[in-house]
């Protein structure tokens, strides 16, 4: 399993940004996949998933916020994150459930990228 993301970078309080995970090494249409970030000093804290037949599922703090996707042809899931705050500040990490065509949990991801770097300024 490899998961590679990009996106990450500094935007203004109120800007977008859109975090791509390119995977590789699985049936990527088979899996669930997610994402999550990290504050430094904080917990890990979950973001949001996608399920194989394209449904989702986002922590309540990010709902109208963040949008995922995902693109079976290029084996690619996506989060789209708009209005974002200084507090968004974190390491987004995207990450792969290790159940196939299984309902995931958070606690279900076992695979994760290295993680891209996301910096809102006010």
């Amino acid at each position: 399993v490899h998961l590679v993301e990009s996106g990450g970078g500094s935007v203004q309080s109120g800007g977008s940004l859109r975090l791509s995970c390119a995977a590789a090494g699985f049936t990527f249409s088979n899996y669930a996949m997610g994402w999550a970030r990290q504050v430094p000093g904080k917990r890990l804290e979950w973001v949001s998933s996608i399920y194989s037949d394209g449904a989702t599922y986002y922590t309540n703090s990010f709902k109208g916020r963040f949008a995922v996707s995902r693109d079976e042809v290029k084996n690619t899931v996506y989060l789209q994150m708009n209005t974002l705050k200084p507090e968004d500040t974190a390491v987004y990490y995207c990450a792969k459930c290790d159940y196939s065509g299984h309902l995931c949990e958070p606690g279900d991801f076992g695979s994760w990228g290295q993680g891209t770097l996301v910096t809102v300024s006010s």
